[in-house]
């Protein structure tokens, strides 16, 4: 199975542009978003080409192939604006071995994870900071933000193609952290 992930993209028309052009390349049949999609929330800087009317078009067009959670900054009116639902707190995609529990990661992350067994993973969002690794038996990624990057990365998306995850530069392609999922 091919799916990528995006996470806090934040109202920003040029990420989300970027991102979409990256989900299109990459031949997976489905884009499941972390939250925070609309909105840049109080405590982030505006991000690029501020635009959440725009971006919300744009996602709209991928609608039948997006699966999404509720970041800590989206509402009900971000919802009247998309043609997908995103008002979950979390969803469950089973693998044929393994099953990734997302979320965009305020209220499930690594230190206060839902019950998962060894081989799950846990996708998130929320901290803006790429991560593919064990935290104790669970694997944690996230596939860093689309549009406003902390900690020194850059700009990112995840990919998870057969059972290899990998967080990848929206600006180079080149791959930040990446994990296998094994049991």
């Amino acid at each position: 199975m091919k799916l990528m992930f995006a996470a806090d993209i934040h109202g920003s028309l040029s990420a989300t542009r970027r991102m979409l052009a990256a989900f299109d390349a990459s031949g997976a049949p489905w884009l499941v978003l972390l939250g925070d999609l609309l909105y840049h929330g109080p405590r982030n800087a505006l991000p690029d080409e501020y635009q959440p009317a725009a971006v919300a078009e744009l996602l709209n067009g991928y609608a039948d192939r997006i699966i999404a959670v509720r970041g800590n900054c989206d509402s009900e009116v971000d919802q009247m604006l998309l043609t997908f639902p995103i008002t979950a707190p979390w969803q469950q995609v089973l693998l044929e071995d393994a099953r990734l529990f997302v979320t965009h990661g305020h209220l499930f992350n690594p230190e206060n994870h839902p019950p998962l067994r060894r081989g799950d993973v846990l996708v998130y969002g929320h901290t803006h900071i790429p991560q593919a690794g064990r935290v104790e038996d669970i694997l944690c990624f996230n596939p860093g933000s689309a549009s406003l990057p902390k900690g020194g990365f850059a700009a990112s998306y995840g990919l998870l193609d057969r059972k290899i995850l990998r967080v990848v530069s929206l600006d180079t392609g080149e791959t930040i952290a990446q994990a296998a999922i094994n049991n």
